[in-house]
Formats: C-alpha cells, sequence, structure tokens
C-alpha cells in the first residue's frame, strides 16, 4: 500500500502547486477571491436546493413539505446571490463579524465556567476577546475585513500547498527508496 501511494507522488505534488496557485490569486485579488467563495457557495446552495426537492417529489424526505420548502429556499437563495453578487459578498463579511461576535461572547462565558475545571483558563477568555474585537473592526471597516478574510484564505492555501509539495518530495524519496529495495 505504501508503494502505491508513494508511486503516485506527483498528484500531492499536483495539489500543492494549485492551492499555492489560489493563495497567490487570493494575494494578488483578495477582492476576487472573496466574491469567488461566495459564488461557489451559492453554487451549493442551489445544488443543496435541488436535492431538497428531488428527495421531496421522490418521497425520500421525511416531511415532503419542510423538504420542498427547503429546497426552495435553497434555490431562491442562490438566484439572489448570483442577482446581486457585490450585496451578497459584503452580507457574507457581516455575517462573519456577527459569527465572530457571537463566538467570543460564547468563548467568555465558556472560560468564566471553566476557571473551576481548569487552569490557564483565561486562554480561553482572551480567544473571546480576540474574536469580539475582530468582530467588530470587520463591522466597523467591513472592505478591509473582507481583504482581511480574503487574505486568510491566501495563507491557508500557502500553508497547505507547502505542505502538500512538501508530502510529495517525502512520498517520491520514499518510492525511490522502495524501488531500488
Amino acid at each position: 500500500m505504501i508503494k502505491a501511494i508513494s508511486s503516485k507522488w506527483w498528484l500531492f505534488l499536483l495539489r500543492g502547486l494549485a492551492a499555492i496557485a489560489v493563495a497567490i490569486l487570493a494575494f494578488i485579488k483578495p477582492g476576487a477571491t472573496l466574491l469567488a467563495l461566495v459564488y461557489v457557495l451559492s453554487a451549493y446552495s442551489f445544488i443543496v436546493g435541488v436535492l431538497a426537492i428531488v428527495a421531496a417529489v421522490m418521497g425520500a424526505a421525511s416531511d415532503r413539505w419542510w423538504a420542498l420548502l427547503e429546497g426552495i429556499l435553497g434555490i431562491v437563495v442562490a438566484l439572489l446571490i448570483w442577482s446581486w453578487p457585490v450585496s451578497s459578498t459584503i452580507a457574507f463579511v457581516y455575517f462573519v463579524a456577527a459569527w465572530l461576535i457571537l463566538t467570543g461572547i460564547v468563548q467568555i462565558a465558556a472560560g468564566v465556567h471553566l476557571r473551576d475545571v481548569i487552569s490557564n483558563e483565561w486562554l480561553y477568555i482572551v480567544s473571546g476577546i480576540v474574536s469580539i474585537a475582530f468582530g467588530v473592526w470587520v463591522f466597523r471597516v467591513p472592505l478591509q475585513g473582507a481583504i482581511a478574510t480574503a487574505y486568510l484564505f491566501g495563507w491557508y492555501f500557502a500553508l497547505f500547498g507547502v505542505l502538500q509539495a512538501a508530502l510529495a518530495f517525502r512520498l517520491r524519496s520514499l518510492y525511490s527508496t522502495l524501488s531500488t529495495a
């Protein structure tokens, strides 16, 4: 099995290079990257909506009416996003900001409750404060928040790509060792 996986080392390299290419695009064109993410989410919403309607019509859903409603909502959301992509991107940024603030509040509350159970609970409280601060910052300056979100995706893809490329070269070395043995 190791030989079979290591013989395909080049697939991991291609995957890593593709991720690095996406990272470069995210750094060069952060607005386009965020817009692309919104389009991917809308495509997902559309596909899930169609599948929910199919499940309702075929009787595969436990409650046909709820599945039908879910499907219609999914398609409507996708169509709205496709009709107003820039507004949808701004709404996405505000949604992320709200999510950060709510998550931060929950983290602070959990940290306070953890005081009786663990030491260094303040780390969880500080992470909650950081989440709230970042969320408030995104609300106050949404354009910069959108760019920061795109850069975060860029850094993720850069790190992922480098790790995949490193794995590919490790697998190539392993394959060479196994082939000569």
